[in-house]
């Protein structure tokens, strides 16, 4: 029993001293190695062997990309208003040795340079500018941590600006302005919505009128054209009834025709007037009547021989 304690003890010595003499690396870390305080290498994922008593891990270092909260300040912009401005910066190890030696925690000191680089930019523009032009800050604030943590082995790979808070009075000062600011456009656009629905109607009115007055132009234009036409159309008629007429009565027995017809017309027309006239007619008026007719006998008779006469003095 006593000689197993010491065997024991050894085993145990070798077994911690054999677990000290190996090391695994996962893929996801970057190993510091020193040898006797010195840095002899940056052990990549695997397997690896150590010197016991002569090696040892010196630090280890996430190399996924790493999200750190940057905490509230109060920063003052540059029309004096103070503001509370907190957010994110995400930063990522690429020289594990730089990262080790060349700062002594540089989480921090990126969480710090952060800080004092928003105050930077925050006072550079006015309470305003500073909602609407966050990309711009944020760029900006990038690039001076980029610059400066650059010894240290990180590179920063961007920040966002979480929240900007002003003071409560800042707020309400901040919503009324807004308010009256919509209020203002909501006027605009009312008055300019009128203006156009008042020109547009002058427009309609406008247009209805020319419309109508073309429409009417139109409508005298043809009426006296299918007027000019009908009398056209009538006169050319009536010269051709003439010429017709006239060439009937050259032929034989024309001129009996136009006794005849004339004879008829008479009876006709003072038939009419015996019917419609308030005043008695006596028979003894046939011999006017009589006579009336032989007048126009002489008269019709009269015709070829004018145009007889006519045609021996041409």
């Amino acid at each position: 029993m006593d000689l197993l304690t010491p065997i024991t003890i050894v085993l145990l010595v070798g077994l911690v001293v054999l677990w000290k003499m190996f090391i695994v690396v996962p893929m996801r870390e970057a190993v510091i190695k020193e040898r006797l305080g010195k840095f002899t290498g940056v052990l990549s994922p695997g397997f690896h062997f150590l010197l016991p008593i002569f090696d040892k891990i010196a630090y280890r270092h996430e190399m996924r990309e790493q999200v750190m909260d940057v905490p509230v300040q109060t920063c003052i912009t540059r029309d004096n208003i103070q503001v509370d401005v907190d957010g994110i910066v995400y930063l990522k190890v690429m020289d594990a040795e730089k990262a080790s030696y060349g700062i002594q925690d540089y989480r921090r000191a990126a969480v710090n340079l952060a800080q004092t680089t928003m105050r930077s930019e925050i006072g550079k523009i006015e309470l305003e500018r500073t909602f609407s032009e966050r990309d711009a800050i944020n760029e900006n604030i990038v690039r001076e941590i980029d610059i400066a943590s650059d010894p240290w082995g990180i590179k920063v790979l961007r920040y966002e600006i979480k929240n900007i808070t002003p003071p409560p009075r800042v707020i309400e000062t901040l919503e009324k302005q807004m308010e009256a600011e919509r209020t203002k456009r909501a006027e605009i656009t009312m008055a300019t919505a009128d203006k156009e629905n008042l020109i547009n109607l002058s427009e309609g009115e406008r247009q209805e009128a020319i419309n109508v007055s073309e429409g009417e132009m139109e409508k005298r234009v043809n009426e006296a054209n299918g007027r000019a036409r009908e009398i056209s159309l009538l006169a050319e008629a009536t010269a051709f009834g003439v010429t017709r007429v006239a060439e009937s009565i050259q032929k034989p027995g024309g001129l009996q025709a136009v006794k005849m017809q004339i004879v008829e017309q008479f009876i006709e027309e003072f038939g009419k007037i015996l019917q419609s006239a308030n005043v008695s007619v006596v028979p003894a008026q046939l011999a006017n009547i009589k006579g009336f007719f032989d007048g126009i006998g002489r008269v019709t008779s009269g015709i070829p021989e004018t145009d007889g006469a006519l045609e021996k003095q041409s």
